[in-house]
């Protein structure tokens, strides 16, 4: 965006700068005091408030836009830094992970909010792609998962386990990754140790990452959750880094909640088939009752009828208390999931990689109004670049850019830039 000289505007700039600087105060007037701690077992309640940093780098950004003379951006970025966001703990030895944890969970005691971690650093992530990196070994990556939950000890936290983690195991990155299993298997199992430790926490909240509603089939992530333990936690996330709307997921997830239900505790023919469950893809062709749209679109849930209805005969009305809950990523869903233009592209388009003319979504708040939904959070931190997203054209430029993008985790101002004008709703600032 072209700098413009400051004007009438700086004023209310520097006063949502200072409003923002002055978080620490404001949420330490706002909460009684418990000592840091969460008042019984670490669960996400409505009443739960989440941690924002003063230090933020939207709170940076919005100080250099405002030096810079670009007054509408300063304004957002002040409005963005106002809202909770997480902090993603990605490499370091195990006694660089527990200092960093107990710094950040020492500084939401003190104002008594809870803050939002992400623990991204299990051996082989993302297929040795974008994100690439984690553990040097499984004994490795439980060490620096020990050290992570004695950094954040008797406190108030969340913490999502290993974005992509499960939905992209080793077995999926290709015939030659694993071709024995034992990768796999490993990768499950540091999985559900690490929802173990975390969880034995006195006041943890623990979600472990399921993907998103375009990527696994309802009864396959559902399998992937119960084997790495998820009901050791408090449920899944959904969405992390990715732009599909905020109620799809919500779908979604309630689908596979009621799934694991309906293969551990539901009618006896059915344990251990998850793969019975429908999903979003039930059918090329669903039963035709003679009226249109009787096939169903994994993108468009006017179709998704069809699952409804086979939950609603096989599995019933399971008991509240006996379903996982799931918290979702809604920090760039405000405009929905972007397509690209139809041929534009011959290989992969990456339609989940920096996508053009996003906007932030739904703010983060545990009163969610959905059942199952504990949160909605800003998990990804907007800004971050997810790397260079050549779509599949075989070069360094990012065609929808026309740069070469930042490397994954890299701060981008113009994105964060373009996620705030084009929030959804309307980026205001959080009080």
């Amino acid at each position: 965006m072209t700098a413009r000289s400051p004007g009438r505007g700086t004023a209310a700039v520097v006063a949502a700068l200072a409003a923002c600087l002055a978080l620490t105060a404001t949420q330490a007037a706002a909460a009684p005091d418990t000592g840091g701690a969460a008042p019984g077992r670490g669960e996400v309640t409505p009443a739960t408030r989440f941690y924002v940093d003063p230090h933020s780098k939207a709170a940076k950004q919005a100080v250099a836009d405002l030096r810079g003379g670009d007054v509408e951006d300063a304004v957002n970025m002040a409005k963005l830094a106002s809202w909770p966001q997480a902090t993603w703990f990605t490499e370091g030895t195990p006694q660089e992970v527990r200092a960093g944890v107990s710094a950040l969970v020492r500084r939401a005691g003190a104002v008594h909010r809870t803050p939002v971690l992400v623990a991204y650093n299990v051996p082989g992530r993302d297929c040795s792609q974008y994100s690439s990196g984690g553990a040097a070994s499984s004994a490795a990556y439980r060490q620096w998962i020990d050290a992570f939950a004695a950094g954040i000890g008797d406190r108030s936290a969340v913490v999502v386990v290993e974005p992509d983690g499960l939905a992209l195991l080793p077995e999926d990155c290709g015939p030659a990754t694993d071709p024995t299993g034992e990768l796999t298997a490993t990768r499950v199992a540091d999985l559900a140790y690490a929802v173990k430790t975390l969880k034995a926490r006195p006041h943890t909240a623990v979600y472990l990452d399921a993907g998103n509603v375009q990527w696994r089939a309802v009864g396959d992530i559902a399998q992937r959750l119960l084997d790495a333990g998820v009901r050791q936690g408090d449920g899944f996330s959904l969405n992390v880094s990715n732009t599909h709307p905020t109620d799809h997921n919500a779908r979604y997830g309630t689908w596979i909640a009621e799934c694991m239900w309906y293969a551990t505790e539901g009618p006896a023919p059915a344990r251990g088939h998850t793969d019975w469950c429908a999903s979003q893809y039930y059918s090329a062709a669903a039963p035709n009752d003679g009226t249109p749209g009787n096939s169903v679109d994994s993108a468009d849930p006017a179709t998704w009828r069809w699952t409804d209805a086979w939950f609603d005969q096989n599995a019933g009305t399971p008991p509240a208390t006996a379903l996982s809950h799931f918290v979702i990523d809604t920090s760039r869903n405000g405009l929905g999931a972007w397509t690209p233009q139809p041929g534009k592209y011959s290989g992969d388009p990456e339609p989940w990689c920096n996508a053009p003319g996003r906007g932030l979504g739904p703010r983060p708040t545990a009163d969610t109004g959905v059942p199952l939904a504990d949160a909605y959070l800003w998990i990804k931190v907007p800004g971050e670049s997810d790397g260079g997203c050549t779509r599949g054209t075989g070069g360094t430029v990012a065609p929808e850019y026309g740069i070469v993008d930042p490397p994954a985790g890299a701060w981008w101002p113009d994105q964060v830039h373009g996620l705030a004008r084009n929030a959804a709703p309307r980026l205001t600032f959080n009080r």
